[in-house]
């Protein structure tokens, strides 16, 4: 029985690992368009240019296939996979059911201290978008989503959206270009909503913000074609 077995202490490292290290690097590559659908990866060749061994590159691709950003064939090279729109919808509908709830809950929950962090972070966003720098409002734009999740004690909800949204992460980053302004300002209103704790208006202006990629998307696909699927574009 366990309670007459002497277990053995371990070392749990909080610094992330080798394979988390090329995941988050091939990850933001991929949405950022730095490695664009099409692209053959070799995994000789990323753990060459990475510095690290074969095995964390392979569990990294495999990580990345099963968001939907990686086709690993067999005997063949891996592929970066082109933009879904059927994957974009779909992320859309997850992402919209989960997060009207989560942000319902948030304004029965947060705190005046919370709402100022996520206050700080509407500032940090009105910056990025000053700057033009769609990298960082893109990171800070998941930044509040997830905080609304973490901070409504639905945090399992965020874990569950990003598994999902890999397709949609790619047409919301190349959005970025003529809609940051007005993701920050649909931010800005459910900010507002959250601080008069006023749930049932704070999940009306998430759907309307996360709807926007169906509008979009075709200005996305006119203007970037050969990223989507072939049967899509």
């Amino acid at each position: 029985m366990a309670d007459q077995v002497q277990f053995r202490t371990v070392e749990v490292s909080r610094l992330p690992s080798v394979t988390d290290q090329v995941f988050e690097s091939l990850y933001h590559q991929v949405v950022e368009l730095e490695l664009p659908p099409g692209t053959k990866l070799s995994e000789v060749e990323v753990a060459k240019y990475m510095g690290v061994s074969r095995q964390p590159v392979r569990d990294a691709f495999y990580r990345l296939s099963q968001l939907g950003f990686l086709l690993i064939r067999p005997q063949r090279a891996t592929v970066v996979t082109y933009i879904s729109v059927r994957e974009v919808m779909q992320a859309r509908f997850i992402r919209t059911a989960l997060e009207m709830e989560t942000v319902r809950a948030a304004a029965e929950r947060l705190t005046d201290a919370q709402i100022d962090r996520l206050e700080a972070l509407i500032v940090e966003q009105q910056k990025a978008v000053d700057a033009a720098d769609k990298v960082l409002f893109h990171s800070l734009d998941d930044d509040f989503h997830k905080q609304i999740c973490d901070l409504s004690e639905h945090e399992f909800a965020w874990a569950l959206i990003r598994d999902s949204k890999a397709h949609m992460d790619r047409v919301r980053y190349l959005s970025l270009s003529f809609g940051a302004q007005t993701a920050l300002d649909d931010h800005k209103m459910i900010l507002e909503a959250l601080r008069a704790r006023d749930g049932d208006r704070a999940a009306a202006v998430m759907r309307e913000h996360l709807y926007r990629i169906k509008s979009i998307i075709g200005r996305i696909r006119d203007s970037h074609g050969s990223y989507f699927a072939e049967d899509e574009r």
